[in-house]
């Protein structure tokens, strides 16, 4: 389907085209992948830096320009890679004698070949692309994504965000792969700011309004801890009476955080309005340790 010209003319020896064309297939080969090698350092030393000014700047979780940086600088490297890897291969095709404008046509027809074998692929990459350009999540972020014909969601942090895949690491260390184009719904619940939501269960025939009052006093304690505080973005408020059950009654007490301190700052206001009810007298449910703790941004 393309023509070729002949690796070795009649004039030319072995040894002669090894001394041109030959070398020079050896020095792009080797000069690709040394580019290679270089983009793929220079991409890590990137997201390392990204990474340094984090832990040792001031601020308690990444922001949001922090963690689109890192995305993009590990797809900007893994493109350029690419790039450089085609390039270097139509030259050394070039260089083996065929013609780069006789292979437009077999291009085109195993392109279209590709391209329906791999609409998969292509679906992952669009996908991608619009993960990080519209900065749905980023690195370091913890969510929540459901995933095409299956029944449970991927949780955990973020740890690498490709134009292909989403890799993601739960709480038990797992390492969780996730297609882009298999995305149905991501939950950020990290972006910007979180909401950590905390239902006390007190006896139907406890005084509402005292346990109110014992719920904004935590809430102002929390506030003015030097250790709780810098986690919250204004002072714990309690919302009222969430819902009615046989024998209690479920007050939600809500507090704004910096985004992924949601479920520390939970687990400190369960703590703390365990201690200040007891004090009271007031005995609070079993489901306090089992409270909904959310994100919101």
């Amino acid at each position: 389907m393309f023509s070729a010209i002949q690796l070795f003319p009649e004039t030319t020896t072995f040894s002669d085209w090894l001394s041109s064309s030959g070398l020079e297939i050896v020095l792009y080969i080797l000069g690709g992948l040394l580019v290679g090698r270089f983009l793929s350092w220079l991409g890590n030393k990137i997201t390392d830096r990204i990474d340094l000014n984090y832990h040792q700047g001031d601020a308690l979780v990444r922001s949001e320009a922090t963690k689109h940086r890192h995305a993009l600088a590990q797809v900007i490297t893994w493109v350029l890679i690419i790039i450089v890897y085609t390039l270097v291969t139509i030259e050394v095709l070039q260089r083996l004698g065929f013609s780069v404008a006789s292979l437009v046509a077999p291009a085109t027809v195993l392109g279209a070949a590709l391209g329906f074998g791999a609409q998969r692929v292509v679906q992952d990459i669009l996908a991608g692309f619009f993960i990080i350009a519209e900065r749905q999540y980023g690195f370091g972020d913890v969510a929540r994504i459901a995933i095409t014909g299956s029944s449970e969601d991927a949780y955990g942090t973020v740890e690498d965000v490709t134009l292909r895949v989403t890799r993601l690491r739960s709480s038990d260390g797992e390492v969780i792969t996730v297609p882009n184009g298999q995305i149905v719904k991501a939950v950020n619940l990290s972006k910007d700011w979180a909401r950590a939501v905390v239902d006390v269960p007190i006896p139907a025939t406890a005084d509402i309004n005292h346990v109110n009052d014992v719920l904004r006093g935590v809430g102002r304690e929390a506030f003015a801890d030097l250790d709780l505080e810098p986690l919250l973005l204004d002072e714990p408020s309690v919302m009222g009476v969430e819902s009615l059950e046989l024998d209690t009654v479920n007050i939600r007490m809500v507090a704004r955080t910096l985004p992924g301190k949601q479920f520390q700052v939970g687990r400190e206001l369960r703590v703390r309005v365990a201690e200040a009810l007891r004090r009271e007298g007031i005995l609070v449910g079993p489901d306090l340790a089992a409270d909904q703790i959310g994100g919101n941004g």
